[in-house]
């Protein structure tokens, strides 16, 4: 029986490789790639030849049972991804846990991961961070998951493509808040590599002008501690109302308390017109 190895490769720059990262590629029989193309560049920088299988988020069940099946043969195999460590946010982890239900020994080869390397530039206070990765697509799902973060208090790290950042950051500002510090990190280790400490305000407004380009990750601070014991809606609602008394409009007060407490302003103006 052959053995899966999970092989990091650089998060961008080629030159951040290891001696067994290109050790393993070369003895491995096989070597399963989320895109080929790209991971020939890095076999042919390295001038390994090796054989390339697809495996991707589309890839179908016969696909994967044929990687299996040479595996029980007793053959090698390396997964990678397109870039960093395979297996995290990357459809390497359904090969991971087909090998498991087949009794295949999987062993590790690590790399940099862009999620570490953006945590470790934001400056925040790291001592606890949470991976959250790709936000869901669809917009309620991506509500529900950001509502469940409201009141997280440790760091997040988001990754995002460039043409969901405006929505992203917009969709921020209205769950966290437009206080909340965050670091966007563009392009890491790459020739345009660029990391930006900001407000969600003030990211927000940087990208109404500057064109999203690259690949990100974002790390957002975490809650404060005012967020630890919540208030119920009823309570936030409460301190609404004492605003409007003391002449703030009615949207103005639901977002002062929603910046406070955590609630969505929406949420907060929909149940004060109950």
């Amino acid at each position: 029986m052959g053995i899966l190895y999970i092989i990091g490769t650089p998060i961008g720059n080629m030159e951040d490789i290891t001696l067994r990262q290109l050790r393993m590629m070369q003895e491995v029989d096989f070597i399963c790639a989320e895109d080929t193309r790209v991971t020939l560049k890095l076999l042919n920088r390295y001038e390994i030849k090796k054989e390339l299988v697809s495996f991707h988020e589309h890839s179908s069940k016969a696909d994967l049972q044929r990687i299996i099946d040479r595996l029980l043969s007793g053959e090698n195999a390396g997964i990678v991804t397109d870039a960093g460590m395979p297996c995290i946010s990357d459809p390497g982890e359904v090969l991971v846990r087909a090998c498991y239900e087949n009794k295949i020994t999987v062993r590790v080869v690590p790399s940099a991961t862009a999620f570490a390397s953006a945590v470790a530039l934001s400056g925040m206070n790291c001592r606890r961070f949470t991976f959250e990765g790709f936000l869901p697509v669809q917009k309620k799902e991506r509500s529900e998951r950001l509502d469940l973060l409201r009141s997280e208090t440790a760091v997040m790290v988001f990754y995002e493509a460039p043409h969901k950042l405006r929505n992203t950051l917009a969709d921020f500002a209205d769950i966290f808040g437009t206080d909340r510090r965050i670091s966007i990190c563009r392009e890491l280790t790459k020739i345009h590599e660029e990391v930006l400490h900001m407000t969600v305000r003030e990211a927000v407004e940087y990208y109404r002008t500057v064109e999203p380009k690259g690949e990100f990750v974002i790390v957002v601070d975490g809650a404060g501690e005012k967020f630890s014991e919540k208030l119920t809606i009823e309570q936030a609602i409460e301190q609404v109302r004492i605003l409007i008394d003391s002449g703030e409009k009615p949207t103005d007060a639901c977002k002062a308390v929603a910046k406070e407490t955590g609630f969505r302003k929406s949420e907060l103006y929909s149940a004060l017109q109950i």
